[in-house]
């Protein structure tokens, strides 16, 4: 099968790859012509605009965008002059669901199919496949599938689920969800569990860290967190070894659990790490979905609040905190170890 790439990223290079290995011809373009020349030898077909990528394609024409969300507008429009009916505009990046329905009725009305993929994988993509929710109209999915296949993990990359006797495209790895935005709505939720997992498992490593009666009596402000018995925080716990330990055989076992424990085999530290840490918006769109919805999500909605915490939202809020409290009180601020 044919397919265009366009964006050339660690991801869509990446996919571009895989797709390649399985057989198929990927004509590609991105802004840097390195990243398109680099590409060429390993078999795409270059191209040098966006208008050169679409004459190098035969009908219907099949057109992946793996590019921010905040660039594939901009990019449907330069792309679509281009297109012919019948023709299918793919968005394999992290869009927001309810920019997929509006996207796939405007481009319906020049007779353009438009699917919405999310895809995770991330930058081991290439060599464990990658996990697709497909929304969009089931004919171009349909012409799709091969190169879906070719994206997936497949079958052996996880056990048989006891008990399923559903047959389906879930077991290989991608899975066609429903109509427009539905791929981007199961995708949203699916960082949005992202993120709860993450705090979570760092969370409970930052209890075992401070198990350590010496570290907290360095870093944290005795008064707010008294000790009844010093003798009860005598631990002194390897991180990198729980972590490794929960990896082989615990409840807790999981991919970011892996990436945790070689993060840790590292750096054993993290000094290398600031403790800043980004939202790319999946974890903020969840939410407002549940405040749509009327539905709770506790533990996401609190993971977003300290992914904003950790870039220093939060320190004007504590300051007046702290005035508060030296107003009632008379409490003064203590530095760390006082």
């Amino acid at each position: 099968m044919q397919l265009g790439m366009i964006g050339l990223g660690r991801m869509g290079a990446n996919m571009t790859r895989r797709i390649l290995r399985a057989g198929h011809e990927v004509v590609v373009y991105d802004r840097s012509a390195e990243a398109v020349a680099g590409l060429v030898k390993e078999g795409a077909t270059g191209s040098t605009s966006v208008s050169d990528l679409v004459a190098r394609l035969h009908g219907p024409r099949h057109v992946w965008l793996m590019i921010p969300a905040g660039f594939v507008d901009a990019s449907i429009a330069e792309l679509a002059p281009f297109l012919s009916r019948d023709d299918t505009i793919i968005d394999g990046g992290n869009s927001y669901y309810k920019d997929d329905i509006r996207r796939a009725k405007e481009l319906a009305a020049r007779g353009l199919y438009y699917v919405d993929c999310g895809t995770s994988g991330g930058v081991w993509g290439l060599e464990r496949g990658y996990s697709q929710m497909i929304g969009g109209d089931p004919e171009p999915v349909k012409q799709l599938d091969a190169i879906f296949r070719a994206l997936a993990p497949g079958k052996a990359s996880a056990p048989a689920t006891p008990g399923r006797t559903a047959k389906g495209t879930a077991e290989e790895g991608y899975l066609h969800c429903g109509p427009a935005g539905a791929g981007h709505f199961v995708k949203m939720v699916h960082n949005g569990i992202e993120y709860g997992l993450m705090a979570a498992y760092a969370e409970g490593l930052n209890v075992l860290r401070h198990a350590d009666v010496g570290l907290r009596a360095r870093t944290t402000d005795a008064e707010t967190t008294p000790l009844r018995d010093r003798s009860e925080f005598q631990y002194q716990f390897d991180i990198a070894e729980v972590t490794e330990v929960w990896r082989r055989g615990s409840v807790v076992a999981s991919w970011l659990l892996d990436l945790t424990a070689q993060a840790f085999a590292q750096d054993r530290t993290l000094d290398g790490f600031s403790g800043r840490v980004s939202d790319s918006g999946e974890g903020r769109w969840t939410v407002l979905a549940a405040i749509e919805e009327g539905v709770p999500v506790h533990v996401i909605s609190a993971a977003l609040m300290d992914r904003f915490e950790s870039r220093g939202e939060a320190e004007f809020a504590n300051k007046v905190l702290a005035a508060m409290r030296m107003g009632f009180g008379g409490h003064l601020e203590k530095s760390h170890g006082a």
